[in-house]
């Protein structure tokens, strides 16, 4: 069976068209086509992406008498806010939405003090079904659009303009395609996503591409594939086991496409790009922390522009697993310095609220 129909979701409905998922042109096509001016489509981007304003009321540049079919054209409403749960005194708010179809998804904005990261989803649950990650149990229910995506981010960088973070006013500098869902098996939409991140407004939020990662679990084809598209944005390798007897459980695509296979994708990618290619591995107490596969690990990216994130691993309900001991984390720490990798333990930013890497799981 082809590697791209091993991971097709169920047919659903389509998400109504918002101008997140149009280039400028396409968008002025669009109300042309309603008889009006074209110039029309970039005074509501320029709403929308620049000002962040959402409500076709404060759109004053726009007659009154149009904003109404503007709007329904434009601008549907795509994302609907459930519940939001914050901690780190308030500088980490999760964000439980409802899509169009009552299909449920999280993000997470995370204020540092010098920057501001979200993790956004790309998928609604997702089908790759590692076995320590609470959105992966849950199985898939639909790919996001590219406005559903792009949405989250507009969400979070128009609450932080409007100082509804703590910390106050402020802008998002970093996403990381890291929240529910495999990015790459929603490859069409995920681009033309990182490409509205990136594109200046009013064709889109203007953010720099080189603050915007991208994950996997290893969708070789994929992989390649992102390799051409020309955006300096970073590939994340959630890799967790350097060893095919192991990884073959813990990421169970890895069936498909083995270590060695995703590495040297992984490798083509930092030649194309010239960007650090970033491996994650949550550490599991007792199942994948041990010292020889730090030595391991250290011994196959040798030699590659690359960085290691280590993950304590989140803990998940029902999960039989748990995070390594600190001692064991700093072995396996030293063993790759000793291996002359680079590598940083992560903030388990959001553990408190499920928000943490591996928990995202759409509970209502």
């Amino acid at each position: 069976m082809p590697a791209e129909l091993v991971f097709t979701p169920p047919r659903r409905a389509k998400p109504p068209r918002h101008l997140a998922d149009l280039t400028r042109a396409e968008r002025r096509a669009v109300v042309s086509e309603m008889g009006l001016p074209a110039f029309r489509a970039d005074q509501v981007s320029h709403q929308w992406f620049s000002r962040l304003e959402f409500d076709p009321d404060a759109w004053t540049d726009v007659p009154a008498a149009i904003r109404g079919r503007l709007a329904a054209t434009l601008t549907p409403d795509l994302l609907t806010p459930v519940k939001e749960i914050a901690c780190d005194d308030g500088e980490t708010v999760k964000t439980l939405w409802r899509l169009f179809d009552g299909a449920l998804v999280e993000s997470v904005l995370m204020r540092y003090p010098k920057r501001v990261t979200m993790c956004i989803s790309s998928q609604a649950g997702c089908g790759m079904n590692c076995p320590f990650c609470a959105t992966g149990q849950a199985g898939l229910t639909r790919n996001l659009s590219t406005a559903e995506i792009v949405g989250q981010v507009a969400a979070g960088a128009r609450a932080l303009a409007a100082g509804e973070v703590a910390g106050g006013p402020g802008r998002v500098g970093n996403v990381v395609f890291m929240g529910m869902g495999e990015p790459l098996a929603n490859y069409r939409s995920v681009v033309a996503a990182a490409r509205r991140l990136i594109a200046e407004p009013p064709e889109g939020l203007g953010l720099s591409g080189r603050g915007i990662t991208i994950s996997t679990v290893g969708l070789v084809p994929r992989m390649r594939q992102l390799a051409t598209e020309g955006m300096p944005v970073t590939l994340a390798v959630s890799l967790h086991a350097p060893d095919d007897e192991l990884r073959d459980e813990l990421v169970p695509v890895n069936n498909r496409w083995p270590v060695a296979e995703v590495l040297a994708a992984a490798w083509e990618y930092a030649d194309r790009t010239h960007r650090r290619i970033s491996i994650e591995y949550a550490l599991i107490r007792d199942i994948n922390d041990q010292a020889w596969r730090a030595d391991e690990l250290a011994r196959l990216l040798r030699g590659h522009l690359v960085h290691v994130n280590l993950i304590p691993l989140n803990p998940t309900p029902g999960s039989k697993w748990t995070a390594s001991e600190p001692q064991v984390e700093a072995e396996f720490v030293r063993r790759l310095e000793l291996g002359g990798i680079a590598v940083t333990v992560r903030d388990t930013r959001g553990r408190e609220i499920d928000g943490a890497c591996g928990q995202l799981a759409a509970a209502d």
